[in-house]
């Protein structure tokens, strides 16, 4: 569990699948992500969820928000497929619903989880990727201090050809640019 001023970021619970498939049914939060999920698919993704978990002793974390009580998405590391052209393939990443969006919460949550993982030994870099279109997730990735190159940029071989989802970007955090103070970050 990771907790920061206003979440706790926990393992999946039975009482999550409500809440987490009303969020992938969102058509605002699932605009940049693909197609709307049943509940069946956001049970099948929980599961992989929870496997990551047991594989590597972390994953992506319910977040929870301390007040009110309530399950807002999710915040955390996973390993990247790897058919993705991009090394390493330890990705942070981010899902909120759209109730949450504009109050800061993912770069909250997504620093405590930086700051979980780059104390674990070899772990010296994290990537996060995004379809293009994806404005608000890229304002995070910023504001996380992650940077980018566009030679980077690639088509996500899962995304169909005629998809404007299909570009993605690749931001890229190493341990080093993480632990410089904010200031020197860009950060207020």
């Amino acid at each position: 569990m990771i907790e920061t001023q206003r979440l706790i970021l926990r393992r999946w619970k039975e009482s999550d699948l409500e809440p987490f498939a009303a969020i992938n049914q969102d058509p605002l939060v699932m605009a940049t992500l693909g197609p709307l999920r049943t509940r069946e698919e956001t049970a099948q993704s929980i599961k992989r969820i929870e496997d990551h978990f047991v594989d590597y002793g972390y994953g992506l974390y319910a977040a929870e928000l301390k007040e009110p009580r309530a399950l807002i998405g999710f915040i955390g590391c996973q390993h990247l497929s790897l058919d993705l052209p991009v090394r390493p393939t330890l990705e942070i990443g981010w899902r909120l619903g759209s109730q949450y969006w504009g109050r800061r919460l993912a770069p909250e949550g997504a620093r405590a989880v930086l700051n979980d993982m780059f104390s674990r030994p070899g772990i010296d870099e994290i990537v996060s990727i995004t379809a293009m279109v994806n404005i608000k997730s890229m304002s995070v990735m910023k504001r996380l201090g992650m940077h980018t190159d566009p030679a980077e940029n690639f088509d996500h071989p899962k995304v169909p050809v005629d998809s404007p989802l299909r570009r993605h970007v690749l931001y890229r955090l190493k341990k080093h640019e993480f632990l410089l103070p904010l200031a020197s970050q860009g950060h207020k």
